[in-house]
């Protein structure tokens, strides 16, 4: 944990426990969890990357994240390992520093393309079966919470005195 500075997370399944609400007009709605935002807000306040690449697409999966600085969106992504690839690039990253939490067959390659790969207790079998960690909670209830909280508690950074600060 202590050589990771990015957070990759897929958003169905792990930031969203997968439920799809779609409406009237076609938007599909996806339920966060509050304790994964607040985790995920004060890791990029600590210097962390953050970013989501997902196969899905919904306007308020962006709107769920607009107001955290420097959080990379990538949403429709058809190719997450091309993605990745090209993240990596442009931010000049190594395998070792990546964590990356999937749960699902899409999750299955880009995850290998991590220093630590992690999921959530409902993961796919296929996902459980790669993974370093494996969280306690389910996807969309706190699971993003879970890795990041570790991740800064065991380099020194969780809970600092600017941690009451949103």
């Amino acid at each position: 944990l202590s050589k990771i500075t990015t957070f990759i997370f897929d958003f169905d399944g792990v930031l969203s426990d997968a439920t799809i609400y779609v409406l009237p007009d076609g938007d599909m709605i996806r339920g966060t969890n509050a304790k994964d935002g607040y985790a995920i807000q004060y890791a990029l306040k600590k210097g962390f990357r953050v970013a989501i690449i997902s196969g899905g697409f919904s306007e308020t999966m962006r709107l769920r994240y607009r107001t955290f600085p420097k959080m990379d969106i990538y949403l429709k992504v058809p190719d997450k390992v091309a993605k990745l690839t090209e993240y990596m690039e442009e931010n000049h990253l190594t395998q070792d520093e990546i964590m990356i939490m999937g749960d699902d067959i899409p999750d299955y390659k880009i995850m290998q393309m991590a220093g630590i790969k992690c999921c959530p207790a409902d993961a796919a079998t296929e996902i459980k079966e790669i993974a370093d960690y494996i969280s306690f909670q389910p996807g969309g209830h706190g699971c993003v919470r879970d890795v990041i909280e570790q991740t800064m508690k065991a380099q020194g950074k969780w809970f600092d005195a600017d941690a009451c600060i949103w």
